[in-house]
């Protein structure tokens, strides 16, 4: 029998979510923004709601390439708001157009989102209790990434994230995904 994180179990999408997806390191910067606007979304909702709209989202944010976001204006944000397929909080979509904005600054700053990221770790996942809402290595991303600009990134938030994309390992002590001590 897989023993897996509490979390993953009860949905297909979830498992599976869990056994291909959760947790795995992403270093490419453009697969790590799209995962922290898909967070952003989901604050206040459970993720597997996420997950049922990812391919909706994928299409809705034109394959959430920054370059195309930051040119999005009002009839874009309308757009997005009739949208059934993705969640419709104006909020969130105008928050989704601000980090292509700051993600793109960062860029032309010379400044890299994925190796930015991972500095917070210098570079190796960091390990998580299993149990975690928040983590240091979140709590100074989430300050780091509101001072360039980005909304919807308290550390909850940039702490759920970072479990997502595999810069924390927070996978239960039992998971088989958990890496080795």
């Amino acid at each position: 029998m897989t023993v897996r994180c509490r979390w993953a179990e009860g949905h297909p999408l979830l498992t599976a979510y869990h056994d291909a997806e959760w947790g795995v390191p992403e270093r490419d910067s453009r697969a790590l923004f799209e995962k922290l606007i898909l967070d952003g979304f989901q604050a206040g909702l459970a993720w597997i709601t996420i997950l049922k709209k990812r391919d909706s989202f994928r299409a809705a944010f034109d394959g959430f390439v920054p370059e195309r976001i930051a040119g999005w204006g009002e009839g874009d944000v309308e757009r997005l708001m009739a949208d059934a397929g993705i969640v419709r909080s104006r909020a969130k979509i105008a928050a989704a157009i601000g980090h292509a904005h700051a993600y793109l600054a960062m860029r032309d700053a010379g400044e890299a989102f994925a190796p930015f990221v991972w500095s917070f770790v210098d570079g190796v996942p960091w390990r998580g209790t299993g149990s975690m809402v928040r983590s240091p290595p979140g709590d100074a991303l989430s300050v780091a990434l509101k001072a360039r600009g980005f909304k919807f990134v308290g550390p909850v938030i940039v702490h759920a994230w970072l479990q997502a994309t595999g810069v924390i390992d927070d996978h239960e002590p039992q998971c088989f995904r958990r890496r080795g001590e």
